[in-house]
């Protein structure tokens, strides 16, 4: 198969000091509480991000059933993690920003109202005209909450999991061939320079900006596109200052937003692709392997990852999935390397993933 699909964002990799508390704490103010993976090894392959070292981490992906992608909670157990030198500005390198999905946004700011977080600003509208706000978790990391309708099993909840990010570059042009023309971010939603109402709380976010708010003109298909739903990526070009890299002078893993992650099949087509626009595999799980069918062991979960860096070096990743578990306890897994990898899996069999709900009090 020489096409590759791209069934959405996966998930958000999320650095944290304490896995354990900042777990508690997702699953309270997000509720994100669906265990897909908990992975506690050493991280080699991605030594070159990391000092040059193989170094011991854990890492959690949850997911919210209400629909969108996941968290990847991932905490260093030898490293000491190392927080920003600086204070983050809006438009700094890389995804400062993650966009959550919220079915009534007006319930939404009520509730995060009330929850350990720090609300910027009032309810407020976008570049594409929707409604919006901003909040801060207790680790500084900034979300937006968005109007999204689209809801994969009702769960009586306001808000589901993430669906986008807001992503600081030098060069909007320069990196929006990436998204449109490797990750099929072919529609622009709204492009727009100037001084903006709805991000003015942000650190620096009155400031002028370039924002450009990408989508997908055709709904995404592979295994779990009715689970990650439609998702947005906006690029933000600061006017009036030179930005700063998020990660510089620290290690991949740190506290932050540390990538985006697309869930894909045939990632050897994707890889020709960004070969072709100038984004080569600096990454790639299937390098480490001494067998032939590239699946590399991730906790009860198997796949292919690779990771690009976009034109301001920030990191993208990709992952084939190839075996999850839906129901670990009485044995029942997924292999979705049999299957036909542009038919979505029937919506019953994704909700059974419920069944890997966690109560914070059982996290350890």
């Amino acid at each position: 198969m020489e096409k590759y699909v791209i069934s959405g964002i996966q998930q958000i990799g999320i650095g944290v000091e304490d896995l354990v508390e900042a777990w508690k704490y997702y699953i309270d103010v997000f509720n994100m509480d669906v265990k897909i993976l908990d992975d506690n090894n050493t991280a080699d392959i991605m030594a070159r991000y990391m000092g040059g070292k193989a170094r011991r981490k854990r890492a959690v992906i949850a997911l919210n059933m209400q629909g969108g992608g996941g968290f990847e909670i991932w905490q260093h157990q030898e490293h000491k993690p190392e927080k920003p030198a600086f204070q983050l500005q809006t438009g700094d390198l890389g995804a400062f920003i993650v966009k959550m999905k919220s079915r009534n946004i007006a319930q939404s700011f009520e509730e995060f109202s009330k929850k350990d977080i720090k609300m910027l600003g009032g309810i407020g509208r976008s570049i594409d005209g929707k409604q919006t706000f901003f909040i801060k978790d207790k680790y500084e990391n900034i979300f937006q909450i968005v109007e999204d309708s689209a809801v994969f099993r009702d769960e009586n909840r306001s808000t589901g999991g993430p669906i986008g990010a807001i992503v600081g570059c030098t060069d909007i042009e320069k990196t929006i061939t990436l998204y449109r023309d490797a990750l099929g971010y072919d529609k622009i939603i709204a492009d727009a320079t100037g001084i903006f109402n709805d991000i003015s709380a942000l650190p620096a976010g009155d400031q002028p900006f370039r924002r450009i708010l990408l989508t997908h003109s055709k709904p995404r298909e592979g295994a779990f596109a009715h689970l990650f739903g439609n998702t947005f990526i906006e690029l933000i070009q600061a006017q009036a200052r030179t930005p700063k890299k998020i990660y510089e002078g620290r290690y991949w893993g740190d506290p932050g937003f540390i990538q985006i992650c697309f869930d894909v099949r045939n990632i050897r087509a994707l890889e020709k692709k960004c070969n072709k626009l100038g984004f080569p595999f600096t990454v790639d799980s299937a390098a480490k392997q001494k067998n032939d069918n590239e699946s590399f062991g991730m906790g009860d979960a198997a796949g292919h990852f690779a990771y690009i860096e976009d034109p301001d070096g920030s990191l993208i990743e990709f992952v084939e999935t190839h075996k999850i578990p839906v129901m670990k306890k009485i044995g029942i897994y997924l292999n979705l390397r049999k299957r036909n990898p542009e038919k979505p899996l029937n919506d019953c069999v994704l909700k059974l993933l419920r069944f890997a709900r966690m109560k914070p009090e059982n996290i350890r």
